[in-house]
């Protein structure tokens, strides 16, 4: 069986070119021929709605670290990153990273915790990328900066980067047998799912009085915020109705507006999902992955372990939930709504469309531009039915020199109010900072999507761009990081 060739980015040669190919995959993918310097850049123009004012249309993903140090206060690596992120003169910084309300619950030992003896450590992160961005951009004015809170649940691995330590609310046929869980495994009870929300509030406070302008209550990724949406075989307060599996979220947000009542709050969302994925075992070899497939969901039917995911055809989306998901987020007054799809445990060709697969993945089912289209539309379709709330979009990186260009179009036709960067950010912050100053664009910083800031992680060593950062291009990390993917 073969798999179709995919067209390498970097091979297309202008607009006009582009163009030409989203069209040949039948795809809609709005793009600008000319870029527009500021202030009269649509990606320049403010976003205000009640207190919330954010000065451009430029927002830095939350990513997961893996370089603080093991009782979860920043490095010397994470400061370098936080400067970074104030250097791309993005007025919106959606958390910089991800942070855990509890060490069980972080996604690897180096991730950073929100608690007290890591109050010093998280505020000098925020003052330094304060300070970088009003020496890159001039003034904060217009800077909304948030600290994403999370608990890693399935994904948990607190201690050592080769042992899961998994929080579970429900046995998921796939999954618990990728993790090796037996059947008896325990799940969750409510009475910890409870203590749990109590670290929210306390880390909610912590981000409060270090200054944080907003928290995110993370829902995304199959994080266990996510996890609970997609219950439905859960039984208990937590699980099974839409009004339980949302229980998380409205107990977290009813404490936070209790105790810190000026606290602004944000959600960012897995708008939609698929089964998980595998590399093709018919066409993997030793030396390369497969293209990915759906796992064997037949006997599955109809699929119960997805949110945002058709129940009869699981390798379709289903925007039902997801839609009266945002429909709760209006009623609790939360505006800041982030959207993204699928996990980049399980499909991570759809939450992080790439040409080339981290260690752990499988090789693109099919050309990325269709991933990158498909939550484009889904933020666009959501966002014209909720136009009160701001919204941000997520899977630019991939489209590399056209991001730009992608981008004052996405939000000059209002697909969109911000773009989030995560992985550009990585290898080029400055991009579209240098797009509104009128300065050339460096293409050789251009993020090509290689996965080494995923790769490198996954297997222990610390978070950046090893292709085009010359920070880490040299290192030790580099040359272990080359090791591995040899032997992959």
């Amino acid at each position: 069986m073969s798999h179709p060739a995919i067209i390498r980015l970097g091979s297309l040669r202008g607009i006009d070119h582009f163009q030409q190919h989203t069209h040949t995959l039948g795809l809609e993918v709005p793009c600008d021929k000319e870029l527009t310097p500021a202030p009269a850049s649509p990606l320049a123009q403010p976003i205000s709605l009640g207190d919330i004012f954010i000065g451009n249309r430029v927002a830095v993903q939350p990513m997961e670290g893996w370089d603080g140090k093991p009782d979860g206060n920043p490095t010397g690596f994470t400061v370098r990153r936080w400067q970074r992120f104030g250097s791309s003169g993005a007025k919106l910084i959606w958390g910089g990273e991800a942070v855990a309300v509890t060490h069980a619950g972080r996604a690897n030992p180096n991730q950073l915790v929100a608690t007290e003896h890591t109050r010093q450590g998280l505020a000098h992160l925020r003052r330094v990328l304060i300070d970088e961005h009003i020496r890159a951009s001039g003034s904060d004015r217009g800077l909304l900066i948030g600290m994403q809170l999370t608990h890693s649940g399935r994904f948990s691995k607190p201690n050592s980067h080769t042992r899961p330590e998994p929080h579970i609310l429900y046995h998921h046929p796939i999954l618990d047998r990728r993790m090796g869980l037996a059947p008896d495994y325990p799940v969750l009870t409510d009475g910890q799912i409870r203590e749990i929300i109590e670290s929210y509030h306390r880390a909610a406070r912590i981000a409060w009085e270090l200054g944080f302008d907003f928290v995110d209550i993370k829902h995304c990724h199959g994080y266990l915020g996510h996890e609970f949406l997609s219950a439905h075989t859960r039984e208990g307060d937590y699980g099974g109705s839409f009004e339980n599996r949302t229980r998380f979220l409205r107990e977290i947000v009813e404490g936070i507006r209790s105790e810190i009542p000026k606290l602004k709050i944000g959600v960012r969302l897995s708008a939609f999902d698929l089964v998980p994925f595998r590399p093709d075992p018919e066409i993997s070899s030793r030396n390369k992955l497969g293209p990915g497939i759906p796992e064997p969901y037949e006997s599955l039917l109809p699929y119960r372990w997805g949110f945002g995911v058709d129940s009869d055809d699981p390798t379709r989306a289903d925007f039902a939930e997801p839609r009266r998901f945002l429909s709760l987020l209006e009623q609790l007054s939360i505006s800041l709504v982030n959207l993204t799809a699928g996990s980049p445990y399980y499909n991570p060709h759809l939450q992080r469309p790439a040409m080339f697969p981290p260690s752990d993945g499988y090789q693109p089912p099919r050309d990325p531009l269709v991933e990158v289209a498909s939550q484009l539309h889904a933020v666009r379709d959501l966002k014209r039915q909720f136009p009160k709330l701001i919204i941000v979009g997520t899977g630019y990186s991939y489209l590399q020199d056209f991001l730009p260009h992608v981008a004052q179009a996405v939000v000059r036709e209002g697909w969109a109010d911000s773009v989030g960067l995560g992985r550009m950010v990585l290898s080029y912050p400055q991009l579209l900072r240098d797009v509104l100053c009128g300065e050339a664009v460096q293409h050789k910083m251009i993020c090509r999507t290689f996965s080494d800031c995923t790769t490198g992680p996954r297997n222990g060593l610390i978070s950046g761009c090893y292709p085009l950062d010359s920070f880490y291009k040299n290192s030790e990390a580099a040359v272990q990081l080359k090791a591995i993917k040899m032997k992959h």
